[in-house]
């Protein structure tokens, strides 16, 4: 979905790797430069050593539909939108802007960019002559809220329903300049990336409480993948016919199928690789091999440290953000463990202590009478006070089916 983007053929001393990139083999793109699958076939008679190749749509039978049978739906949904079209994809997809700008343009439409990112690409594409705007179709938001409704189509980021974008703010009715009202039509031009999905069927809901019809993947033929499709990929490993290949670009389940077609059309077993992020695979004459993995993953950055924080220290934080704290400080005598001070309890982010004072009274009450039933030997030991007091509270706030970080704060007199 993005322009000038390419495969990779690079020389080695021991043959040439290709790298296919995100690809699909549109034969009817909209920009018409068609894949050049000619060069694919002179690779391959060359003679190629390893290839690697995008599995995303390997589950996909048959071939992937062209970007241009999106134009159909978008243009029966422009013929019916009595209000506002709003479409959002991906800021990228420059192509997919380009119809929607060409059909606004067609039925009389002004637009309007909404989104930061939007603007900026829309921008670079101009800049390179990859998009063609009609004069005088593209206006200002501002201008464009004052512009009878069924005469403005908007363009909008925000397409995988990401906190605070555009999109996810004219839903909540919560942006200064767009307000979506009964008989607009709201278009999701993109697919769902997996982990969006409860984000996104929350912001379709949101878009049908304001009145508009919304059309996207599961309702309505508008989005088609930028990924190959089984039928495709087995086009390019022929073409291509590599000594050795490795699926990328996919879930797990999707190079293994991937290998598997590879082994379907001809590449042998021993050639196929299966590999996941640190595993290393050495390539020379003798052939190829798996040497040691290497360190790969998320290095997170936290303030000015870089790749220092702990895996318990990221489940703390989840665990703090899910179901809050509780702070228990008291004091005990040395000797005789007998409480002097407390046991005085603060809550954040499981209960108003001004609109609830009872709950935490009440767990103040669980933590005396527990440990009002420890020996008085246990009592001196503040470690043993401490688990007391964590466990007299996760039983008392279990009864509400939360689970807060319990801290306590165990000083002696």
């Amino acid at each position: 979905s993005i322009p000038d983007s390419v495969g990779l053929a690079i020389r080695t001393p021991v043959g040439t790797v290709v790298h296919t990139g995100d690809f699909k083999l549109d034969q009817t793109p909209l920009d018409g430069r068609l894949p050049d699958i000619g060069r694919l076939a002179e690779l391959g008679a060359e003679g190629v050593a390893l290839l690697f190749s995008d599995s995303t749509n390997v589950e996909r039978t048959g071939i992937t539909p062209s970007e241009r049978t999106v134009g159909a739906e978008l243009e029966a949904i422009f013929r019916r939108a009595a209000g506002r079209v709003l479409v959002t994809t991906f800021s990228s997809h420059i192509h997919r802007m380009q119809q929607v700008i060409d059909l606004a343009a067609r039925f009389g439409r002004k637009v309007a960019l909404v989104g930061r990112s939007l603007v900026t690409h829309v921008g670079v594409a101009r800049d390179l002559d990859l998009l063609h705007v009609p004069e005088g179709t593209l206006v200002d938001l501002a201008q464009a809220r004052d512009l009878p409704r069924g005469e403005v189509t908007l363009i909008t980021a925000g397409s995988q329903a990401e906190a605070a974008s555009a999109l996810v703010r004219i839903a909540m009715d919560d942006h200064k300049l767009v307000r979506v009202e009964p008989g607009d039509a709201v278009v999701l031009s993109s697919r769902i990336i997996p982990g969006n999905e409860r984000a996104i069927s929350s912001l379709v809901n949101h878009l049908y409480r304001r009145g508009a019809v919304v059309y996207y993947d599961r309702v309505a033929r508008v989005h088609v993948s930028g990924h190959a499709s089984q039928e495709e990929l087995k086009l390019v490993l022929n073409l291509v016919r590599p000594r050795h290949f490795v699926p990328v670009h996919g879930e797990y389940r999707h190079l293994v199928r991937h290998q598997r077609l590879a082994m379907e059309v001809g590449i042998p077993a021993a050639g196929c690789h299966l590999l996941e992020d640190g595993d290393v695979l050495e390539l020379d004459d003798a052939g190829a091999r798996r040497a040691e993995r290497v360190t790969a993953g998320r290095v997170f950055v936290d303030g000015k440290g870089i790749g220092d924080v702990e895996d318990v220290v990221l489940r703390d934080r989840r665990h703090l953000s899910e179901d809050g704290l509780v702070l228990a400080v008291l004091a005990i005598h040395q000797r005789s463990g007998e409480i002097v001070a407390g046991p005085d309890l603060v809550s954040r982010g499981v209960v108003g202590e001004e609109a609830n004072p009872e709950v935490l009274e009440a767990a103040r009450g669980a933590v005396m009478e527990a440990l009002a039933a420890l020996n008085p030997e246990s009592r001196t030991d503040p470690a043993e006070v401490k688990e007391e007091v964590r466990r007299a509270l996760r039983r008392y706030f279990k009864r509400f089916e939360r689970r807060p970080v319990i801290v306590p704060v165990v000083m002696e007199m």
